[in-house]
Parts: structure tokens; sequence; C-alpha cells
């Protein structure tokens, strides 16, 4: 997941340079690069590209493609640490849907974990004059849409290989963003063909240990990690953009991240004590 992490952080930069281009044909690229080195490594261990459990891998596509439009467009708009922020409140979401689709247990305590993430959204919400009411939205939505992404790639953990969960998101994107991208087309110059390059090979790395680490960790335990991005983003919005937060607005980040962390810790001791007490009555 660290690997992960990094492999987003600088993925997120490459967007940002590339703001004279539509998020859609952004999405575009970077899952045509996607779907040739996927189909690339899949035949060459003697995978089969669909999977099995077709119908979650579909939606998996289907709820990534959503969330990442709506994610690039708000790197696009806003500074990185605003926007990065709002859409890591998917391990949220990520832990509330894993109850109804992975039949996962949450504690009463984690509400108030969460509480804290939220307070501090609404935190920075009011204290950045940047983020106005839709793109806001556009960043919760994106975090909703992670969510239901991350369930369903825990959903297929036992019956499809990391490569084919990723082979679906541009399988699902290649079609509808080509189309949505014959009307709106900006034809990238110079440097930023490289960027592009250089951004789907990024969210491939990144795509693919994600996956291995969802299927081989809890998912509201594991996808809390994401935040560690955060500080990446407030580094090179710091060093690079010369973006300045105002204090409160650095105050909401903060607690959007002691909340996730909190969680973090309380669900790794409940584990420990569950594995504990198991290997006491064997």
């Amino acid at each position: 997941m660290l690997i992960s992490v990094l492999g987003f952080a600088l993925m997120n930069l490459t967007v940002k340079f590339l703001g004279r281009l539509p998020a859609t044909e952004l999405v575009l690229f970077r899952s045509l690069i996607s779907i040739v080195l996927t189909v690339y490594f899949l035949k060459r261990r003697h995978i089969p590209l669909f999977g099995n459990q077709k119908k979650y891998l579909i939606l998996r596509g289907i709820f990534g493609v959503i969330g990442l439009t709506l994610f690039f467009y708000t790197l696009q708009k806003l500074p990185l640490g605003s926007a990065i922020t709002i859409q890591y409140l998917s391990p949220i979401f990520t832990a509330f849907f894993a109850i109804f689709i992975l039949g996962e247990k949450m504690y009463k305590i984690q509400w108030l974990f969460f509480a804290v993430s939220f307070a501090g959204i609404a935190v920075i919400k009011g204290f950045d004059p940047n983020i106005s009411l839709p793109l806001f939205l556009m960043g919760l939505g994106s975090a909703v849409f992670s969510g239901l992404a991350y369930n369903c790639v825990r959903k297929v953990k036992d019956t499809d290989h990391p490569l084919v969960v990723v082979f679906y998101f541009p399988l699902m994107a290649v079609p509808v963003m080509g189309i949505i991208s014959l009307f709106n087309w900006v034809t990238p110059i110079g440097w930023e063909w490289g960027l592009l390059l250089l951004m789907g090979t990024l969210t491939q790395i990144a795509q693919v240990y994600m996956t291995k680490a969802l299927q081989n960790a809890e998912v509201n335990e594991i996808t809390g990690l994401k935040y560690l991005g955060v500080i990446f983003a407030l580094g090179f919005d710091f060093l690079i953009f010369d973006v300045q937060y105002r204090p409160m607005a650095l105050v909401g980040i903060a607690m959007v991240l002691s909340g996730v962390i909190i969680n973090i810790i309380y669900k790794s001791q409940k584990r420990r004590k569950a594995l504990s007490a198991q290997t006491n009555i064997s």
C-alpha cells in the first residue's frame, strides 16, 4: 500500500501539470496505457483476461471510472492538498459499504473517529476559499465511488488475480471516455505527451500494488494508509506550486488524518486481540 501511495502521489502531480487537458481525456490516456500494460502481463502469465466474478469486476470498473474522473477534475481546479484530502474520505465510505457488501463488522467508536475526519473536511471547506460547493461535492462523489470500487476489489479477492481486477478499469473507461473525448478533444503538445506516458505508467504501478494490498488485508483497515498521500500533496503544494494554506485549513487536514490514523490503530488492536483469542481457544 505504501508503494501504491507513492505512485499515486506522483501521478497526482503529473495530472496537476496537465491542467490544459480535459479530465476525461486524461482518464482516456491513462486507461489506454493501462490496458496495453495489463494485457501484456496477463498474456505473459497465461492468465485469462476476463476473470470469474464478472459482475463485481464490471462494477469495480464503472465505479472506478466515475470516481477517477471526478478526482482528476478536482485535482486540476484545487490545490493538491485540498483535493486529495476531500477524496481521501474514501476509506470512510469504504468501511460503511463494507458492512453491506462484505459483512465486515464496525464498532460504534469507529463512527466517532470518522466524525472527526468529516469535521476536518468541514473545517477545510470553511477556511479554504478555493473550494466552491460544486468542487466540494465532486470531491465527495469521488470518495463515494472509490469506496464502492474498493469493496468490489475485496469481493473478488479469492477468485480473481490482481491484474484482472486492474484490467477492468480501462476496459470500462476506454469506450466511455473515448466517446466523451470526441466532443471536447484537446491535442497534447510537446512535453505533455511525456507526462501522459508517465501518468499512465505510475498509475499502473500504483493500481497493481493497491489491489494486492486490498486483497491481502481487511478493507476498512488497509485503505486508511492512503492518507499518507496528503503529506506528499502538501509538500508538492508548498515546494512546487507555492500554495499557502490558512492555519485553520491545516487544522482541518490534521483532523482528517487523525480520525483515520486512530481508526487504523483501533482496528489493528481489535484484530490482534481476536487472533490471540482464537489461538488460545485452539
